[in-house]
């Protein structure tokens, strides 16, 4: 039970140091979570996405260990020296921090980090009909084009279509920024693959704990984005959160090396 649990945590630990950085997916689910389009959405694809590609490398990585036990030490020391590499990165991101915004702009935007001093910005209201700056539909959505309520006319259609519009475009660009982003390949499929496979049979469990660390991430930023925002907008809260990720990175790159 112990060792089921350590695997947990030490999978949601790794899991969460690779996530919580600053990133064009991160300031995306910050600001529709700012604007609360598509929240629930776009959280759901990071955290299924995130998922499946985990599961794809705890399988596969580990598949092939077990078939070729050989090359576990070859993974062992490139996993080892990239998570050292991305370590030191972080550190060097302490000396230098920034904040995490979200520049205003259409639906499907992405936020960006900025240097630091930096303010986080919310993206514009929308149009009639669409959400506004508080997620509340314009009048003109609700009450048609004679003023009578709760009677679409021709504006409270186009508010319809809309937001409709508004929420195709976040699944996209959500999907796009996923998928086609090819260090979430190395972080999840290579990286997190080769960090359960040293877990031997409670390679699962740590997987799962690295999914469970992707849920909670993207659904605290997402949900909580009103209350998250001012601190991921202060530089020094990235600095705290780099550091912890550099030492966390570098002992489990250390040990990896040593485990060989």
């Amino acid at each position: 039970m112990n060792s089921a649990l350590t695997a947990a945590a030490a999978g949601f630990g790794t899991g969460l140091s690779l996530i919580v950085a600053i990133g064009a997916q991160n300031a995306f689910v910050l600001r529709q979570g700012v604007r609360r389009d598509a929240v629930l959405a776009v959280v759901a694809i990071c955290a299924l996405s995130d998922a499946a590609l985990i599961a794809l490398g705890v399988g596969g990585v580990g598949a092939v260990v077990v078939a070729w036990p050989a090359v576990l030490t070859a993974v062992g020391l490139i996993g080892g020296l990239f998570l050292i590499g991305y370590g030191c990165l972080a550190a060097r991101r302490v000396l230098k921090p920034s904040a995490l915004t979200v520049e205003p702009g259409a639906a499907g935007a992405t936020g960006s980090a900025v240097p630091a001093g930096s303010a986080v910005s919310v993206g514009a209201p929308g149009s009639a009909g669409s959400a506004g700056s508080a997620g509340v539909p314009s009048v003109a959505g609700v009450v048609g084009a004679a003023g009578a309520p709760g009677v679409p006319g021709p504006s409270g259609v186009a508010g319809v279509a809309g937001r409709a519009g508004s929420r195709r475009r976040a699944v996209l660009t959500c999907l796009a920024m996923t998928w086609l982003n090819p260090h979430v390949y190395l972080d999840t499929v290579f990286l997190l693959g080769s960090i359960a496979a040293d877990r031997g049979p409670w390679r699962w469990t740590f997987g799962l704990g690295a999914m469970l660390a992707s849920l909670v991430w993207f659904a605290a930023l997402g949900f909580g984005a009103r209350l998250l925002s001012p601190l991921l907008a202060r530089p020094s809260a990235w600095r705290v959160l780099d550091a912890l990720i550099a030492v966390t990175m570098i002992v489990l790159g250390a040990t990896l090396i040593a485990g060989v």
